[in-house]
């Protein structure tokens, strides 16, 4: 399978979103526009062809109701209309979860089996998933709002890569032999941490899912998880094709059955972050805990989490990314990469790149270049093919999105583009470009999560470094350049977890993922995701 960066580029190098610039072709060719696109958007929305199987809480291997018999409603951002409603979880739910997890844990065969035999239930796991990538980028776009093509063509084989990766190293975690002072042989067992809280976000359900799930149960940990209330149908899901029975053929047509998950390994609790997701921060017999989300919640998952049993928390949290367009650049190339930077999956990314520096010299060109390319961003109906823009997840972020806007205006910045809603029902918004953006500005310092490109001008390598890093945040940053030395010196100057050079958004199931500051701490990701579901145990013999 090639790598998750190869297909990204694959994929958009077909669209008008290219990492690389194409001379304006691909889906710009079609000559739709944000107004063009306004008037389709009054037709009746697509009938996604995936029916939902799955709305119960996933406990000790069944669906099963909440407790309390609560619902709510999953939306259709394409419409506000409902999709489904879904189960419900408060504290009383968490607790039945955890209470699968903690048996599963210490009575059941996960931990205890081999890592071979992990490793199998987990390529079986990718096998069905990558079987099933139609119906869940379906679930995903229909209760999310990002394109189809986008869930189809890159999410879900990402989240195949990723479970492969991470059976990859279900039987390679080991520990060492340490010489130590005295007669002594002294060794280093690497185990399971026990129950893992897992908390996702709605922008990138699935991925999350991967992101968490992956590492927790390479390393032979129990999980429960909360999936966000925007989005819960993806992963009830995913989470249900983990738990199918399967077989391998072996040499001379013998079968060899496979189970699935064993019960209680994977619990999915959907619900609402003050009831479940509190619940599962500070639950006293959860032994780790991963959130990705804000910052403001994670402050408070942190503190719940260190009030209850102190346990060890990972947090991706949000980011404000500079993108640096320097002097040499090509402006053509690096106004398709900004625009992509910013603008995939509506702009909903927390690593996007939300703060565009680019250099006195090229300024006013790339402004022009920005705002032709924002005018031809095709925004529709997610399930159509060559749409690049869907509607944002509901009416909370859109209506905060379109606030931000305003406050732009209201502060000075020139709005070059955009600045409303589009169309008349369902959350979508104008790809929105502002020039003469000051770093004091709102929309230059808070996380707006949309479809909203701030320009900023800048004279040289000292003051944009500077600049760059004045900020709460340090998840992510791009560099466009064609001098080496002044990559380099951007990138060890910049203080984020991930800087990418001439590309952004690139992603690798071995490259770990995380922020400085207050975007979190711990990585994601990679061999580095591993060490955070394992406890490290010293043994001495004399």
């Amino acid at each position: 399978m090639a790598s998750s960066s190869t297909r990204i580029s694959r994929l958009l190098s077909r669209s008008s979103a290219s990492l690389f610039s194409r001379g304006g072709k691909g889906y710009l060719g079609t000559g739709f526009s944000r107004y063009s696109t306004a008037t389709a958007l009054e037709e009746e929305p697509i009938k996604p062809a995936v029916q939902v199987e799955h709305t119960q809480l996933l406990i000790g291997g069944k669906f099963v109701d909440a407790l309390s018999g609560k619902t709510f409603p999953t939306l259709d951002p394409r419409t506000g209309e409902v999709i489904a409603h879904v189960a419900e979880g408060h504290s009383e739910d968490v607790d039945r979860a955890v209470a699968a997890a903690r048996k599963a844990f210490d009575q059941g065969p996960w931990p205890k089996m081999t890592a071979y035999e992990r490793q199998r239930i987990l390529l079986r796991a990718a096998d069905l998933l990558e079987k099933h990538n139609d119906e869940l980028a379906a679930l995903e776009t229909w209760d999310n709002g990002k394109p189809y093509e986008q869930s189809a063509q890159i999410e879900i084989p990402m989240l195949v890569r990723l479970f492969r990766y991470y059976a990859g190293w279900a039987d390679k975690i080991h520990g060492m032999t340490v010489p130590a002072d005295g007669q002594y042989h002294v060794q280093t067992l690497h185990e399971p941490i026990g129950v893992a809280g897992q908390i996702i976000p709605w922008n990138f359900p699935l991925l999350m899912f991967a992101w968490k799930v992956g590492p927790a149960l390479a390393c032979g940990n129990t999980i429960v998880l909360k999936t966000a209330e925007q989005t819960p149908l993806s992963a009830l899901y995913a989470a249900k094709l983990f738990h199918e029975v399967g077989h391998i053929l072996y040499k001379w047509n013998h079968a060899h059955l496979l189970a699935g998950l064993p019960e209680g390994v994977l619990n999915v609790v959907s619900g609402f972050g003050p009831t479940a997701g509190a619940a599962l921060a500070s639950h006293m017999d959860v032994d780790k805990l991963a959130f990705t989300g804000s910052t403001d919640t994670g402050k408070v998952v942190l503190e719940l989490a260190a009030r209850s049993n102190l346990k060890p928390v990972t947090l991706e949290l949000g980011g404000k990314s500079p993108f640096i367009v320097c002097e040499d650049a090509d402006v053509d190339q690096a106004v398709e990469l900004a625009h992509f930077a910013l603008f995939f999956n509506q702009g909903q990314c927390c690593c996007a790149g939300s703060r565009t520096y680019v250099h006195e010299h090229v300024y006013d060109e790339f402004v022009e270049k920005a705002k032709a390319r924002a005018l031809k961003r095709i925004v529709g109906d997610p399930f159509k093919s060559g749409i690049e823009q869907g509607p944002q997840i509901d009416s909370e972020q859109f209506e905060k999105i379109l606030k931000y806007i305003r406050s732009g205006v209201q502060s000075g910045a020139t709005l070059e583009t955009g600045g409303d809603r589009l169309g008349s029902k369902g959350f979508y918004v104008q790809p929105t470009v502002f020039s003469n953006v000051e770093d004091g500005m709102l929309i230059a310092k808070e996380e707006i999560f949309g479809p909203v490109q701030s320009i900023l001008k800048f004279k040289d390598l000292d003051e944009v470094i500077e600049r760059a890093n004045n900020t709460r945040y340090g998840l992510a940053a791009g560099v466009f350049t064609k001098n080496i030395d002044t990559a380099n010196t951007l990138t060890r100057a910049l203080r984020v977890g991930t800087v990418w050079v001439n590309c952004f958004d690139t992603f690798d199931a071995a490259i770990p993922f995380g922020g400085y500051k207050m975007s979190g701490q711990g990585r994601e990701k990679g061999e580095y995701s591993l060490k955070n579901y394992l406890q490290v145990k010293a043994v001495r013999y004399v």
